[in-house]
């Protein structure tokens, strides 16, 4: 069982006031807040440890380098990966997503092939997507969602196609909380020969994840959203697909040799990370997963379901607030709104009472145009949150509906 009065003492930002308000921080959908012991981590290595990494034989280096791998290690078994060499460090899930939509497109999309995506992505889950197909001439396929803001699993068939090249998906909704049935769907991909990418940037900080155990082919996520740093994420890919597929980027570090004739690239997992790694943020990024190791995923799991359900209802009782995302799997983030009251003018007289909360469309603008709204109020909370915040977001709201009618 989490203790989350002492857990919330390992979080400085969570401290301090806001127009002298304690501070409500339920904007963990956007960035999560980060541990003292990833801020001390990043301190120190540039304090004591920072030289850049693989290129000296020097001692600083070669000592950086060795912490830079070991994080490598510490995400391959987060992840539960077969092979280090499959941990791909990048920008984040964004710079993650457009290295397979280039390396993939290029070696495999063609004129006319299609690409299966679903309705609730995030914009960097169908943008890249839709510039690949308009280099390569290629179809962008829509798996649809229902009311409740769940897939709609019995239409996924009819979707493939001998031309279906590659499925990406969405692990978690940003904007409705839903979890995807993402090994089901895997499965039933794999049947049509068809790789699957899942976007796990909503997912990973919320519980358990197993790429062995789903089968994906690829996986990414991004530091900042799993209380690591900014700058940093992750592309996993099972060993056959990243040793076949091209580099994204040329440069430094993910070479063999150079000569004006040829070059030839270097081994995975080097050959898709050109130039210097953010391996500042990559050692950071480790921390923040061996602290969610020792706090337990599954108990963060469940005392997060627990807030779930009583946000749930609590919401639920104020009159004229709707909630979008009602599926019967989802995380803890709440996104709604208020009947007659514009979402950003409730979002600034929130901040005011000292909660953070995201108004918007979440970029998830096709999410928004199938519930035909212009965005929403969306509280997304974490394992730091308390059912005290939830009442204090709950009191807000009343608030802002006393100023409004």
């Amino acid at each position: 069982m989490l203790n989350i009065v002492e857990i919330r003492k390992d979080f400085p930002l969570l401290e301090q006031k806001v127009h002298n308000f304690p501070l409500v921080y339920m904007d963990n959908g956007a960035t999560t807040q980060k541990p003292r012991i990833v801020i001390e981590t990043i301190k120190q290595l540039y304090s004591q440890q920072n030289s850049s990494i693989h290129r000296g034989v020097h001692f600083l280096s070669e000592q950086i380098t060795d912490i830079f791998e070991n994080a490598r290690n510490t995400v391959k078994e987060f992840l539960n990966a077969g092979e280090s060499h499959e941990i791909i460090f990048t920008s984040g899930a964004t710079g993650s997503i457009n290295t397979i939509a280039y390396s993939f497109g290029e070696k495999h999309i063609g004129p006319e092939d299609e690409i299966i995506v679903s309705e609730m992505e995030h914009h960097a889950n169908i943008v890249p997507w839709q510039m690949l197909c308009e280099r390569k001439r290629a179809k962008l396929i829509i798996l649809p969602i229902d009311d409740n803001g769940e897939l709609q699993i019995d239409r996924l068939e009819n979707l493939f196609s001998r031309k279906t090249k590659i499925l990406a998906l969405t692990h978690v909704s940003n904007t409705l909380g839903t979890i995807n049935p993402v090994k089901k769907i895997i499965e039933i991909a794999h049947t049509h020969n068809v790789p699957v990418l899942i976007d796990g940037a909503q997912a990973i900080q919320h519980g358990t994840v197993d790429v062995r155990d789903l089968d994906c082919d690829f996986y990414v996520f991004s530091g900042h959203k799993v209380y690591g740093p900014n700058g940093i994420g992750i592309l996993y890919g099972k060993e056959k697909w990243l040793e076949e597929l091209p580099p994204y980027q040329g440069g430094g570090d993910m070479i063999k040799s150079v000569t004006f004739k040829k070059t030839t690239y270097n081994d995975i997992p080097f050959k898709f990370e050109a130039g210097t790694i953010n391996y500042i943020g990559a050692i950071g990024l480790s921390k923040a997963l061996e602290y969610l190791n020792r706090l337990g995923k599954q108990d963060i799991e469940d005392y997060e379901t627990k807030l779930l359900k009583y946000g749930t209802e609590k919401l639920n009782e104020i009159e004229g607030l709707r909630i979008y995302g009602n599926a019967e799997n989802k995380i803890c983030i709440f996104s709604f709104l208020l009947e007659g009251i514009h979402q950003y003018d409730a979002g600034m007289v929130l901040d005011k009472m000292g909660i953070a909360v995201r108004t918007g469309t979440h970029c998830a603008q096709p999410v928004m145009d199938r519930f035909g709204i212009q965005g929403t109020i969306r509280a997304s909370l974490a394992f730091y949150n308390t059912k005290s915040e939830i009442d204090r977001l709950v009191q807000g709201l009343l608030k802002v509906k006393e100023m409004f009618h």
